[in-house]
């Protein structure tokens, strides 16, 4: 039995109206129908803990306390992500009670909660009790109406310290690396490699290979203990937070990890190890529920490289296999079947793990082309494999740093989500509803 959440369409941008819309650069502007609708809004389900049911030959399930099946179904939210700043926008929009509203209408019942370690853990060992606040806030917010949260901790291209210097010399003005999101200044072990990354690649920039490698290989930070130590530690001391909190899905415990080679894939493995057993100590010490723990393949993963799977870790069978599969919506060609069965595949190395896919999606004009079909084909891969997964993205700001490539080349940035935006201002011009259409639709039984 898979437990069902009312469906309920988009409370506003589904009716034929105008928008009238706030003119405050970076504000979360929410549209307003000129003309409105009654809309009975049934109360919001509560929600249970949630685990793991691990199956190796038909692949594993998530279920609520009462052994129900759960799809967990719903958007990634970056409002909380400490992004480099590029230009003079803000790299977010907040989370508003309207954005929870709106994911309840579209039938979604989980978002990806985007968190940086480096607002997390500022200084080694010293935790931002006042920016977990705003996570607790967020997770609140969100279980009013029906929606769990996956904690996640994010990471692109290591960390916002590492965009390139002034002064940096590269082969092209194009190979300046930008700063991204993720770790904290003091866990950056670059040893003053160069910031370039070639062909625009992020991933290639030196100093982010070399502050990977020192994480991996757990080279001791400023106080003298491991980065890696020091993550799995961050990890746990969040877990604690949340510890009697069913609203909380889980963790999800690194985004896209830059793991090459064997010797960085048994870095990550030893990562998710012991993560696991802080996250577990955590909350036996809070007299907790166990908590899923999701856990991602390298980055490599989603360009279907050989040896991008971490090798078997210790764990309890409460975790979550959640790669990306962004094949047809980043990449030329078709969505494949092949990367939903090599999930399964791949999670069935783990016990049989269930399969979450943390991030899919393209450019949101695609669902207005009638002979496109990216978005309800890739839904309908999910609902046949019976897996979770959330959408990229909820909300995009133009002075997030996805949107830098476009203004260092001179273009107008276009952001994704389901949100129109004016990137000449950052002003939110009203909701895709041909998106959002193709993204309304029931929990298959």
């Amino acid at each position: 039995m898979i437990r069902r959440f009312w469906s309920r369409r988009f409370v506003v941008g589904v009716v034929s109206a105008t928008f009238a819309v706030g003119a405050c650069s970076g504000s979360s502007s929410e549209p307003e129908a000129e003309t409105t609708t009654t809309t009975t809004t049934p109360a919001a389900p509560e929600l249970l803990p949630l685990h793991a049911a691990p199956d190796p030959g038909g692949g594993g399930r998530i279920v609520d306390r009462d052994g129900r099946e759960v799809l967990l179904r719903g958007v990634n939210v970056n409002a909380l992500v400490e992004y480099w700043q590029y230009g003079d926008f803000p790299t977010t929009f907040p989370i508003t009670e309207y954005d929870a509203e709106q994911m309840a209408g579209i039938g979604w019942n989980v978002v990806r909660l985007l968190v940086s370690w480096s607002r997390v853990e500022p200084e080694p060992g010293q935790y931002d009790e006042a920016y977990l606040d705003e996570v607790r806030d967020a997770v609140e917010l969100f279980a009013r109406y029906g929606v769990w949260s996956i904690i996640d901790f994010h990471q692109d291209a290591w960390g916002a310290s590492l965009a390139a210097r002034d002064d940096e010399t590269c082969a092209s003005a194009d190979e300046r690396a930008f700063g991204w999101d993720g770790a904290p200044a003091w866990a950056t072990l670059d040893g003053g490699a160069p910031r370039c990354a070639a062909g625009g690649v992020r991933e290639t920039s030196p100093a982010v290979r070399a502050a990977f490698t020192a994480f991996w290989s757990n080279r001791p930070g400023p106080d003298g203990v491991g980065v890696r130590t020091r993550y799995a530690d961050m990890v746990g001391h969040v877990a604690a937070r949340f510890a009697n909190e069913p609203a909380v899905a889980g963790y999800d415990v690194m985004n896209e990890p830059n793991a090459f080679g064997p010797d960085e894939l048994q870095g990550l493995s030893n990562l998710y190890a012991d993560t696991v057993r802080e996250v577990r100590a955590a909350e036996d010490a809070e007299s907790g529920t166990a908590h899923l723990v999701f856990f991602e393949p390298s980055i490599l993963w989603s360009d279907n490289v050989d040896g991008s799977v971490p090798p078997v870790f210790e764990h309890d069978g409460n975790v979550v296999f959640a790669p990306h599969i962004y094949r047809g919506g980043l990449t030329d060609g078709p969505i494949e079947r092949a990367d939903f069965e090599r999930a399964r595949s791949d999670a069935a190395i783990f016990g049989g793990a269930p399969v979450l896919v943390g991030e899919w999606g393209s450019g949101p004009e695609r669902a207005e082309d009638p002979d496109d079909h990216y978005f309800t084909e890739h839904q309908d891969l999910q609902d046949e494999f019976r897996f979770s997964a959330t959408l990229w993205t909820w909300r995009e700001s133009c002075g997030d740093p996805h949107k830098a490539a476009d203004a260092r080349a001179g273009k107008v940035p276009e952001v994704w989500g389901e949100f129109e935006v004016d990137c000449t201002t950052n002003d939110v011009s009203g909701p895709r509803e041909e998106l959002i259409d193709q993204l309304t639709r029931d929990i298959p039984d």
